[in-house]
């Protein structure tokens, strides 16, 4: 046991950068791969531990990439280093388990082993079971909320 102010262990740390290595990807900003960072692999993910297990762990800048669209033009895409890559995949391994107990069964927005075509089929589903929807659009800090009656289709 250390006497650090976050108890993040280190065989999550290493399950995480297997995650990390699994997925492949390319270099962040600091142009490191991951290849490059195994090359050191038990002083970096030592001193990403400690860095997060200390609460002194900041993140590097994203690189931006640009990336074509379907229609056309192109968007960025932002490429964190692999360290960041690990540090993100520890949070949601510690996250991920905790927040999915208190997530209803309805709520479907980045959670595994769901959809955007699941998401779907309960909207579907609610949208017989419920006689309105209600409506969040979040402009800026301010969020405009609207109950909307719902309209039902009688198959008489």
């Amino acid at each position: 046991m250390t006497n650090k102010p976050y108890n993040i262990s280190k065989n999550i740390v290493v399950d995480a950068f297997k995650n990390v290595k699994a997925n492949k990807g390319c270099a962040g900003i600091d142009n490191e791969s991951i290849k490059e960072f195994e090359m050191d692999l038990k002083n970096n993910l030592y001193k990403l531990w400690n860095h997060m297990s200390s609460g002194c762990y900041f993140p590097p800048a994203v690189k931006a990439v640009e990336i074509p669209k379907k229609a056309g033009g192109t968007r960025k895409l932002g490429i964190p280093t692999v360290k960041d890559r690990v540090a993100q995949a520890v949070v949601k391994m510690y996250l991920e388990p905790r927040l999915e107990k208190i997530f209803l069964p309805e709520s479907y927005g980045y959670r595994p082993e769901k959809s955007a075509l699941d998401a779907v089929g309960q909207a579907r589903a609610m949208c017989w079971k419920y006689d309105y929807v209600v409506e969040f659009d979040k402009q800026g800090s301010h969020v405009k909320r609207r109950i909307i009656p719902a309209f039902k289709w009688d198959a008489d």
